[in-house]
């Protein structure tokens, strides 16, 4: 039975490989999201059918997708790709240079400015690496395609449907043109990697020039991330994670989970977390395992490192980001002395 299913899903790909490769105005399922375009949001139909002509399908993007490097590479791999001296170093200096932007973030969103540095450090290191692809062409290959290679259809197909939808939407409210605006292989955009979606709900004009600039404007992008995770539950002067020592055998439930936290530190203990840091018992938290070089850690995550997780649901991507502030905090405390 298993053969059979893989035969028919091989053959799948073999008859729907030339729709992917054909102009996307002319897919099956166009029709339906030109009508949505068109009814719900009073776009012409000519307008969404001709953007849709010009979008071409990448089999680089099905590939990158189905691959992330959080689930292939360890954690002590992972790790290196992110925490290195230039970024480090490249954070630093981003931090000089917007010590004022971080500042006034900070005040007006509550949101610590290492956060926001190292945010920007990972997703593009510090405005380098914004992406080549057009955003277009990444979210009708998403859309409309991926589930031909991933047999995932239904979730995938909605969400990245949806950011299409908002795509348009942001081109036409900041009139921007959607075939020119490039991004990462999901179509995330600028100096954060804002989805569409996220772009037109958490994008702010922090320098006040009338236009939320996330492409190449370092004020605006500070502070959309800051007003990202204020949205999104940041706590201010709360804790993010603690590493946790293991007393004898311990239990698995919720490990690497990345949901709000709901087990107390009391309860985590009783199940053989013990925590380096002192916390009151009724804080919530969730545990996490990583492979390091040579043996395993362990850690706690709080409720901040869940917020950080909503920028990405990965315990490695949320803990790179955690880790990179707290070393660029520190070295910004030793050669400032502004602890």
């Amino acid at each position: 039975m298993k053969k059979l299913t893989r035969t028919l899903f091989i053959a799948c790909i073999s008859l729907c490989a030339p729709l992917a490769l054909a102009d996307y105005s002319e897919h099956p399922e166009a029709a339906a999201f030109v009508d949505t375009m068109v009814s719900k949001h009073s776009f012409e139909r000519e307008e969404i059918v001709g953007w849709l002509s010009y979008a071409k399908h990448q089999s680089s993007i099905v590939k990158a997708m189905s691959r992330p490097a959080e689930k292939v590479k360890p954690w002590f791999e992972y790790r290196k790709h992110f925490i290195s001296d230039l970024r480090i170093d490249r954070g630093l200096q981003f931090w000089r240079e917007n010590r004022e932007t971080l500042e006034r973030a900070e005040q007006e969103f509550g949101v610590d400015p290492a956060i926001i540095v190292s945010i920007i450090g990972v997703e593009t290191n510090y405005g380098r690496n914004t992406g080549s692809y057009k955003v277009i062409d990444a979210l009708t290959t998403l859309a409309f395609d991926y589930y031909t290679y991933t047999e995932k259809r239904e979730s995938r197909k909605k969400f990245f449907t949806i950011q299409l939808e908002h795509l348009f939407l942001l081109a036409r409210e900041q009139n921007q043109d959607p075939l020119e605006l490039k991004g990462s292989y999901a179509g995330a955009m600028g100096w954060g990697q804002f989805m569409p979606n996220s772009y037109r709900n958490y994008a702010v004009d922090f320098d006040g020039d009338g236009f939320a600039d996330i492409w190449s404007n370092p004020t605006d992008a500070i502070g959309s991330v800051a007003n990202y995770f204020t949205k999104h539950g940041w706590k201010k002067d709360q804790p993010v994670a603690t590493r946790a020592h293991i007393s004898g055998s311990v239990s698995e439930e919720g490990l690497n989970k990345m949901k709000r936290p709901t087990l107390t530190i009391a309860e985590l203990e009783a199940m053989g977390y013990k925590p380096v840091e002192k916390f009151a018992g009724d804080s919530t938290a969730f545990p996490m395992k990583f492979k390091a070089k040579y043996g395993e850690e362990y850690w706690l995550g709080l409720h901040n490192f869940y917020v950080i997780g909503r920028y990405n649901p990965r315990t490695k991507y949320a803990m790179a980001v955690y880790q990179l502030s707290e070393i660029i905090r520190t070295r910004r405390c030793v050669s400032t002395q502004t602890c």
